[in-house]
């Protein structure tokens, strides 16, 4: 599955590696990409290993806001 987490404003680019490594290293994630200007992450994960509501608590517990979440 895909998940897009739509996050309020990133301020600086050590967010992004702060977020990727943290959703990469998620057990059941397959690949992550922080997109900086459009405040965006998307991954592809093993909904059998994890959801999307634990992808997203890994972003809020690093500190950043998720605002909206999209699974396809």
């Amino acid at each position: 599955m895909k998940i897009i987490m739509q996050l309020g404003t990133l301020t600086c680019p050590s967010c992004l590696t702060k977020i990727e490594k943290a959703v990469s290293n998620h057990e059941g994630v397959e690949n992550v990409k922080v997109l900086f200007n459009a405040s965006k992450v998307k991954a592809s994960f093993d909904p059998e290993v994890t959801s999307a509501d634990d992808l997203a608590q890994v972003v809020t517990g690093l500190g950043y806001e998720v605002e909206n979440v999209k699974v396809k």
